[in-house]
């Protein structure tokens, strides 16, 4: 009896360990499927089928997919829309996020802590179309008697529902950084005399950076890869937001951002359309945004690591 629960013991294992390596190795070829899937819509316009122009392409503010006559293929004008307003909202986020994740971690008291936590946790549980329905109806109207503009479907609106979309995430991750700090650094710093100030300017925000890098960049990733909210905050117009006249960035203009446009006409396309793959050649540009941004994180951390 005894050996016969040994060998069980043993097959159990062996079953467990196998079935995490299945899904450490499934998580991989998923991604790898997906750009796969991806890659392989959008492949044909990369070699240059029809005579596609990718630097065009990329360089066109011109979006008119539908045109009969003259059908032109730019982004242009959906990037910068894209980045005005996720840049917008990681202004917005981090600074809130960051003082958030730091009244949480190092002022409140349990049962405030506690109740500020399940705040947070409702705020991420809330599905992105609900934040674009407040986005389109009530902060459409604030902006507009605000700041006195005819349409309030602005970059403005995106970006603050972005940031608090992303806010959860924030200040979650960061929260976490800071608490996993060692008490002894604390202690030190007080046995120093350092003020409440000083010990999380100089003590615990350089030992937490490496989280709280990853907890912006989470938050970056969230902004840029958006969909239903931004379709319906943003005005969904065509339009570039920065010019060369004061001020420069016009925050209450409509704009269409990437993921949006993927969205809304991807169901309106005849599989295998030039239209049809460029929607795909667009995914495959959002894809190496984010592996980019993810490259660039790792590099980040591992050097802040060495120092």
């Amino acid at each position: 009896m005894r050996k016969s629960l040994t060998t069980r013991q043993i097959v159990a294992e062996w079953i467990i360990e196998n079935l995490i390596r299945l899904c450490g190795i499934s998580a991989i070829l998923f991604v790898f499927g997906i750009f796969f899937f991806v890659f392989r819509e959008g492949a044909p316009l990369l070699f240059g089928e029809g005579g596609f122009d990718l630097i065009k392409f990329l360089t066109s503010p011109e979006w008119y997919p539908s045109s009969n006559s003259n059908p032109r293929y730019g982004i242009l004008a959906l990037i910068l829309g894209t980045a005005s307003v996720s840049c917008l909202a990681v202004l917005i986020s981090v600074p809130f996020g960051l003082g958030a994740a730091i009244f949480i971690s190092e002022f409140c008291g349990p049962k405030l802590k506690e109740g500020l936590k399940i705040v947070i946790e409702l705020l991420a549980a809330i599905p992105s179309v609900v934040w674009g329905f407040i986005g389109l109806t009530l902060m459409k109207g604030i902006i507009e008697s605000v700041f006195g503009v005819p349409f309030g479907l602005t970059v403005l609106n995106g970006a603050i529902i972005l940031a608090l979309m992303c806010l959860p995430i924030i200040v979650s991750i960061s929260e976490d950084a800071l608490r996993a700090v060692p008490d002894s650094y604390r202690e030190a710093a007080q046995g120093l005399g350092a003020t409440r100030w000083q010990l999380i300017y100089r003590v615990l925000l350089p030992a937490a950076k490496n989280g709280l890098l990853a907890a912006v960049l989470l938050g970056v990733g969230r902004a840029v890869g958006e969909t239903m909210a931004v379709l319906m905050a943003t005005g969904h117009a065509v339009n570039i937001p920065i010019d060369g006249t004061p001020p420069y960035f016009h925050a209450l203009d409509s704009v269409r951002t990437l993921t949006a446009t993927i969205a809304a006409e991807l169901g309106e396309t005849a599989q295998g359309s030039p239209h049809y793959r460029v929607l795909f050649l667009i995914g495959i540009f959002l894809f190496c945004i984010t592996f980019t941004i993810n490259l660039v994180a790792d590099l980040v951390v591992r050097g802040i690591r060495k120092e």
